[in-house]
């Protein structure tokens, strides 16, 4: 079987390439390298440097006839959504409509798309956040992640284009790159090895819901065969607050560094935590590592760069 993963060159696309690799599957990479970075791709995958927005990607549909498509490939940072709005738009949403017609085109048979959990529901209502909640995203980047989740419904109704979503958490572990992608553990953990003092936004007690990548790329390998037409959290459930998560680095890694405080992020939310039961009774997923497991893992992954 063979799939394709677009963004496979960033963090947690990279993460999922070796992961199907390693499970036997045939693996294409597109990736436009923006973010990501081609020493992350395993060897044994095929590279194409292309921007999803390109009409030219049908060629690679036609060549290569893949069975999956994982579609990570995004601007992903909230404050650059903010800033250009209409740049989000283009490549989430114009993008994966390119994707998605190509699949229709060239009969791919599933799509799983990485939607986020953090930023399609806004400010919740209750914690945590199931995949009943309403929808409603305070910035553009949340708005155009979940624009996609309709056009999947839409195609799967009128053209039988079968597919999974999976809402990811903030997600953490080996490849995070702390000066491209999102990724406040990655952003910590670096410049406090470095023993430089890291920049708390706000008042540090917002909340957010971190899963090692693991985890998260061990759901995407599930649904290529459970969850069709399904929406799923991928989630542990539980909330942890910037400042404990900074106590939490500052004692593993036994420093004495103190943070640095800074004006709040607009269009960011102020708590969340997603509610994974669905993913576990549909897709077969399982808890994933404790912070204290990942966090350790993580570190012991930048100290052996």
């Amino acid at each position: 079987m063979k799939a394709l993963i677009t963004g496979g060159a960033g963090f947690i696309g990279s993460n999922c390439v070796d992961k199907f690799i390693e499970k036997g599957l045939e693996v294409a990479v597109i990736d436009n390298l923006y973010t990501g970075h081609v020493e992350n791709i395993h060897k044994n995958a095929t590279f194409y440097e292309i921007d999803i927005c390109d009409p030219k990607i049908s060629e690679i549909f036609e060549k290569e006839k893949f069975d999956y498509l994982v579609h990570f490939a995004a601007q992903m940072n909230v404050r650059h959504s903010l800033k250009d709005p209409i740049f989000d738009a283009k490549v989430n949403v114009l993008g994966s409509i390119n994707l998605i017609e190509n699949c229709k085109k060239f009969k791919v048979s599933k799509f799983i798309y990485i939607s986020t959990g953090g930023a399609v529901f806004g400010e919740p209502q209750y914690l945590p956040v199931d995949e009943n909640h309403p929808i409603n995203p305070l910035c553009p980047y949340g708005a155009s992640k979940h624009t996609v989740e309709h056009y999947l419904y839409m195609y799967k109704e009128n053209y039988n284009l079968n597919y999974t979503i999976l809402r990811y958490p903030n997600v953490y572990g080996p490849k995070q790159d702390p000066l491209g992608e999102a990724g406040v553990i990655a952003v910590f953990t670096q410049l406090m090895m470095k023993n430089k003092r890291p920049t708390i936004f706000g008042d540090g007690e917002q909340t957010r819901d971190y899963v090692y990548v693991e985890d998260v790329v061990e759901a995407a390998y599930l649904a290529l065969t459970k969850g069709d037409g399904g929406t799923y959290n991928i989630g542990s459930g539980i909330e942890t607050n910037v400042n404990e998560l900074f106590r939490n680095l500052k004692r593993i890694l036994d420093s004495n560094l103190e943070p640095i405080y800074g004006a709040p992020i607009p269009g960011e939310i102020r708590r969340i935590s997603l509610n994974g039961s669905l993913a576990k009774k549909k897709l077969f997923w399982k808890n994933p590592l404790t912070l204290e497991e990942g966090l350790r893992k993580t570190i012991e992954y930048y100290e052996s760069l």
